[in-house]
């Protein structure tokens, strides 16, 4: 199936969408799965594909169920990589989300070409929304985990890097893998005024300025530097000109930790800082916390598993076992809430390119060998058949 996989992912990469409607990526992926004996279900708030796969072997009680996830969307960046394929619509796949598609494709039409082996079901998850805006919630609420009839037992992704790792290896790690993400809201209000006597007004740049800096400070002093915390401010703004004290102004900043007490700690935290410091500056400081995504935690049997089916498969030079969690954040964490399972890395990053320099996620510049495609659709076949293959 190498080059209909290929030809799929160079089709997907054409058409690059953005966020939890995928109209364009939804039709081109029930296309690559018509005929197969799949149950199809379509998401009704959002755009996602589930397939469900009946295996052929009669089994007493409850049957197992090992859920596959593919993520569907694009990133609105756009493309700078002079590939024959580039998207030219000022988005672009530079996640690598097309190669995650067409290797669940792949691994689709093998399980079904299985079915008779298979003492239990699998669930072919594609999602929508995983850049920033949860599409993993929404299909949850739908029913994702009742979609089979009875809930995963068994849960696995599989996401490639344009760099990072030498091309080809799969990496795990047992424990957190991913951080949690969520942002960190701030506005800090007071009484604009002329900027030749800001003692006549209440002046907000001061305190915005301080609650920056000390939130960087904070995390310094509140927190064990052996457990990681990552507060980066993004946006901060204020005032139209030189001369004008404004009435307000505001900071966003991203919060990542790799541990849920200290998450819970750093959020409630936050408001603290901001409200103090806003008092001491005889303004008011309001923060809105929004919650994204929890820490990604791989199951430590499952993450063993992988790392022998990959072994088994590939030999053990194509595993790697990290030491260290990233920073980045998956809303594949939520089904890891749910059932046992791994969040598999695969380096995708072309060969004649050093994946200590190479454009990495989300670059505009960004490259994903073809190569690994029939590689990752092998391991989602594996993996299902090792948990449910007669």
């Amino acid at each position: 199936m190498t080059p209909d996989l290929i030809a799929l992912r160079h089709a997907l990469h054409r058409i690059p969408e953005v966020g939890l409607q995928l109209p364009k990526t939804q039709a081109m992926i029930l296309d690559a799965l018509d005929g197969l004996p799949l149950e199809i279900t379509l998401g009704e708030t959002v755009t996602s594909v589930v397939g469900v796969l009946r295996g052929g072997v009669p089994t007493a009680g409850k049957r197992p169920v090992v859920l596959l996830r593919a993520d569907m969307d694009a990133l609105p960046v756009e493309e700078r990589t002079d590939l024959e394929y580039a998207a030219d619509t000022g988005t672009m796949h530079a996640c690598g989300h097309d190669l995650h598609m067409a290797m669940l494709v792949g691994a689709a039409h093998e399980l079904c070409a299985q079915r008779d082996r298979l003492a239990g079901d699998v669930v072919f998850m594609f999602q929508p929304g995983e850049e920033g805006v949860d599409g993993a919630r929404y299909m949850l609420e739908e029913g994702l985990l009742d979609v089979a009839g009875s809930r995963p037992d068994w849960v696995y992704a599989i996401h490639v890097w344009a760099a990072l790792d030498p091309h080809g290896t799969f990496s795990t790690k047992p424990g957190t893998v991913m951080a949690s993400s969520d942002v960190a809201k701030v506005r800090v209000v007071g009484r604009g005024g002329h900027g030749s006597t800001p003692h006549a007004a209440a002046d907000p740049v001061p305190a915005l300025a301080e609650i920056t800096t000390a939130l960087n400070t904070m995390v310094t002093r509140r927190f064990d530097v052996q457990n990681p915390v990552v507060v980066t401010v993004g946006l901060l703004q204020a005032g139209t000109i030189a001369n004008v004290i404004p009435e307000d102004g505001r900071l966003e900043a991203t919060l990542r930790t790799f541990d849920t007490d200290v998450r819970a700690k750093l959020l409630a935290t936050i408001p603290e800082v901001v409200s103090g410091i806003a008092a001491a500056h005889g303004v008011t400081g309001e923060t809105e916390i929004v919650e994204q995504y929890p820490v990604t935690v791989n199951d430590p049997a499952e993450a063993d598993a992988v790392a022998a089916a990959v072994t088994d498969l590939f030999g053990a030079d194509r595993h790697l076992r990290w030491e260290k969690p990233l920073a980045g954040a998956e809303d594949f964490s939520r089904l890891l809430l749910e059932a046992p399972g791994c969040f598999i890395g695969l380096s995708a990053c072309p060969p004649e390119l050093d994946p200590a320099t190479a454009p990495f996620n989300h670059s505009a510049y960004a490259r994903f060998d073809d190569g690994v495609l029939a590689d990752g659709a092998r391991l989602f076949t594996e993996l299902a058949l090792r948990k449910i293959g007669a």
